[in-house]
């Protein structure tokens, strides 16, 4: 058998196997998806799964819980769509060796989970981004209970987008899909300041 044809070969076996689990895929409802880990790429890979949501005509949500003292490239981006299926909804104070007031930060982060946990409540929305909610759970500022509680009661066809570095065990029980980015190189330890377009 010539390279060519045992190519062929593998491939139609591998087609085989990816088409009778894709056949055994039948349950059709709204996911949970954590994205942790200390690597980047956790809320870059929420607004995409945004982007995708709303490329279906999806209502969608986004409360961010710790971003908000500058502004980022994806709010402006986003902003764009506030009157298109988009409810966005910065809520932080910036990070919290910036601001180095625990009470003020807690306060904002109740404040932001309010607004998610209306959004959790409401089956109108079909994509729900709760970015950097893990590092309000971490902190404790935000009770890990009253989240698990929201989350499993939300519509059943509703999906719900999870970031933040120190997602909590609980929390990665009861999700559907998780990943823990690590970190392999960063710009930073090379002293390059964050940049626009990939960290901003």
């Amino acid at each position: 058998m010539d390279e060519e044809a045992r190519h062929r070969d593998r491939m139609q076996r591998k087609k085989a196997l990816i088409d009778r689990r894709i056949a055994r895929a039948t349950i059709d409802r709204g996911v949970l998806v954590v994205n942790t880990g200390n690597g980047k790429g956790k809320s870059s890979s929420g607004f995409g799964m945004l982007a995708r949501s709303l490329g279906h005509g999806f209502r969608c949500g986004v409360v961010q819980f710790i971003k908000g003292s500058f502004s980022t490239g994806e709010e402006a981006f986003f902003r764009l769509f506030d009157d298109e299926g988009i409810d966005y909804h910065v809520m932080g104070e910036g990070f919290t060796w910036e601001t180095q007031d625990k009470a003020r930060d807690i306060a904002a982060a109740m404040a932001a989970w309010n607004v998610a946990e209306r959004m959790l409540g409401d089956a109108s929305y079909d994509f729900v981004l709760l970015d950097e909610l893990n590092i309000a759970l971490t902190k404790h500022y935000v009770p890990l209970e009253r989240v698990l509680a929201a989350l499993a009661a939300r519509p059943e066809r509703q999906h719900v987008v999870v970031t933040g570095r120190g997602a909590p065990d609980e929390l990665v029980a009861v999700a559907d899909t998780v990943t823990d980015m690590r970190v392999v190189k960063h710009a930073f330890q090379a002293g390059i300041r964050a940049q626009k377009g990939i960290e901003l």
